[in-house]
């Protein structure tokens, strides 16, 4: 009876989560008998450059968690949220939590010290300065953040899956997925500069989440009020998200009924492999 609202990244489209009958999240909850609402983010234009985590947590989020609420006529609903799309759930279910039932974490971000993420080159202020990406082109490129993650990990992403390509020629369903996959990763969308800024600022170079010191919308973003269920699914082999960024989070509310769930996977494989739906 209560529907589930996914909140996907601001990097990237969100049918990775439905990219094949086989292979989709979405058909596996619908298939459980859920009610599922996804939010698609469009992709920002030059007038959105200064949307802030703000606009999307307070404003983009709570239209939308107004609009199943309204159409399924409940008062909360299960909100699961997706790599940066969880860690803004966790915002908002801190902001809001009369309005969440329960709160599913995938690939979520929440701390950023010392915990063994490659993203983690981005929380060293002395390294790198975000608002000189914003500064050069006002909302974060596509092509700038794939190449980012692709050079985080560059002997897979450049030489051995292409590899496995070619060994695999002759393989009609393994091929098929290789060329999923591929338009998926080639469809990248920007980002909102003033976004991108304070995200890296605020979540990874200050671990604001984690340590409470977060305010969006005037208000403390505090995980106190976190009391409902909370779900963490992690991938072992997540190298941009690893579990460690995510399960101290675990520790830091008070929600009695709290579970972590990892697959042996990687980041993206939390959606598309087949061990994550078994």
């Amino acid at each position: 009876d209560v529907p589930i609202l996914v909140v996907y990244a601001l990097i990237n489209r969100p049918y990775i989560l439905d990219l094949q009958p086989d292979r989709s999240v979405i058909r596996r909850l619908l298939e459980s008998g859920f009610e599922v609402y996804l939010i698609d983010w469009g992709e920002p234009s030059q007038l959105d450059t200064a949307l802030t985590l703000e606009d999307y947590v307070c404003r983009y989020v709570d239209n939308c968690v107004d609009e199943v609420r309204a159409d399924a006529d409940v008062e909360d609903i299960h909100l699961l949220g997706y790599c940066m799309g969880g860690t803004m759930s966790v915002m908002y279910a801190a902001l809001y939590p009369e309005k969440v039932r329960t709160l599913g974490l995938m690939a979520a971000g929440l701390c950023f010290a010392d915990t063994g993420g490659v993203l983690e080159a981005w929380g060293d202020e002395e390294f790198y300065d975000p608002s000189d990406v914003t500064d050069a082109f006002g909302n974060v490129p596509a092509d700038f953040l794939d190449v980012g993650f692709a050079l985080m990990d560059p002997v897979n992403n450049y030489v051995r899956k292409y590899l496995g390509l070619y060994e695999n020629l002759d393989d009609d369903e393994f091929v098929e997925n290789f060329a999923r996959m591929e338009r998926w990763l080639d469809d990248g969308i920007d980002v909102a500069g003033e976004t991108y800024r304070e995200f890296i600022e605020e979540i990874y170079q200050k671990n604001a989440l984690y340590e409470g010191d977060l305010t969006l919308d005037g208000t403390p973003v505090d995980l106190s009020r976190i009391e409902m269920p909370v779900l963490q699914i992690g991938g072992e082999y997540d190298h941009l998200g690893p579990p460690t960024a995510s399960t101290p989070f675990n520790d830091r509310v008070p929600a009695e009924d709290v579970t972590t769930m990892e697959s042996a996977t990687g980041h993206i494989g939390l959606s598309v492999s087949s061990s994550s739906h078994e």
